[in-house]
């Protein structure tokens, strides 16, 4: 018999209480944390925590308005959008008002209720004040501390080798950067204008979004926001004939590389593997193949991120695509680009390929978490 089994055995054996998270757990609004023109640079270590998938949106140096979480004051951030649960033990700011600082009240074991929640399955398309109407009123079992504090121990030893191989994964992925800027150190190589490696640079269209026969049909319709540094293989959004022949959206081809020019995503970029049309805020490359090969175009594009964006103009920083054609590529013979190109493949397959190498265990380890957790959690409700 394990330890927990004993606990349970001894302390509550016919089951345990359950109760409202309410009555544990307080939350803060955090409306006065939020900031609007903060400067945002990785190498500032302030957080900026953010509602959506990304949560951290940057990192600043601007010491107003930070919310000072330790380790020995943690406090579980809320996500409205996502019905997330993120445990933060580091001092940080608020971009959005979608999320809720949870703190606990007294005498609970904060850490048993992350894992708790974490196991709430709900799902909503309403997001405002999801927290206080809905996952506050949810009523979740109560052992005694001394179970509670078993339970934790089990679980963060789960989640402690899922940080350690996320921890390495995010070292390779910064070895991965600076090796790619390494390889581009070409010396006595052409700097070539980008407009002269390609057969066609061009931008998309939107079809009248209140024409609903414009949309759902089966024509690739590609975003900004789908763009990041990654292959683009399908769309979230598909277009009619008659949407694209009545925009600008026009069709690219298979192997050509998208530059993103306006909003969050300005400056990123992805290729194709499928024919495809895009929304105006896309640069459009098609690369002539007897001078350049398109990966190896995304690949130096990707490790000069941050020049293309500091290229940007007005208040939201977008470019436009002469700035873009205009970006010079250090263009070796075809084999040289071949042979960077394999090499950095075999980098980005081992850093984000989630059928291999770091991403395929730390989803593993995910998948054994959520297991146990959702077994060490289901208690028989006390009578």
């Amino acid at each position: 018999m394990s330890k927990l089994e004993e606990l349970i055995q001894e302390l509550c054996p016919n089951g345990v209480e359950y109760r409202k998270i309410e009555e544990f757990v307080d939350y803060i609004q955090p409306a006065k944390y939020i900031v609007s023109d903060t400067k945002y640079d990785d190498s500032y270590n302030i957080p900026v925590l953010t509602a959506g998938q990304s949560f951290i949106l940057g990192y600043t140096n601007e010491n107003t308005g930070v919310y000072q979480a330790s380790k020995e004051n943690p406090v579980i951030i809320f996500d409205d959008f996502t019905a997330g649960f993120h445990w933060v033990n580091f001092p940080f700011k608020v971009k959005s008002s979608a999320m809720k600082i949870l703190v606990q009240k007294e005498n609970i074991n904060f850490r048993y209720f992350y894992h708790l929640m974490g196991m709430i399955n709900y799902k909503s398309t309403e997001h405002t004040r999801l927290w206080i109407g809905t996952y506050s009123q949810f009523e979740v079992p109560i052992p005694p501390k001394e179970v509670q504090s078993e339970i934790v121990r089990i679980l963060d030893n789960f989640t402690l080798l899922t940080a350690e191989l996320t921890a390495e994964l995010t070292a390779r992925k910064q070895q991965y950067e600076y090796y790619k800027k390494f390889l581009f150190k070409l010396e006595d190589v052409e700097m070539i204008p980008l407009k002269d490696l390609c057969f066609r640079v061009c931008s998309g269209g939107t079809p009248n979004t209140s024409k609903s026969e414009y949309y759902g049909g089966d024509i690739p319709w590609l975003r900004t926001q789908e763009v990041d540094f990654c292959c683009i293989n399908n769309t979230e959004i598909k277009i009619t004939e008659a949407g694209l022949n009545n925009s600008s959206a026009k069709w690219i081809k298979e192997n050509s590389v998208i530059v993103a020019m306006y909003g969050a995503t300005v400056g990123k970029v992805a290729y194709t593997s499928i024919p495809l049309t895009t929304n105006q805020a896309c640069c459009n490359l098609e690369i002539n193949p007897e001078i350049a090969n398109y990966k190896y175009v995304y690949y130096y594009l990707s490790s000069i991120y941050s020049y293309i964006k500091s290229l940007g103009q007005g208040s939201q920083t977008n470019i436009n695509a002469e700035i873009v054609k205009n970006l010079l590529i250090p263009t070796p013979c075809i084999e040289k680009q071949v042979e960077i190109v394999n090499l950095l493949d075999k980098f980005e397959e081992y850093c984000t390929d989630i059928s291999k190498g770091l991403p395929a265990e730390i989803e593993l380890r995910q998948k054994q978490y959520e297991y146990y957790r959702d077994k060490l959690l289901t208690f028989k409700e006390l009578e």
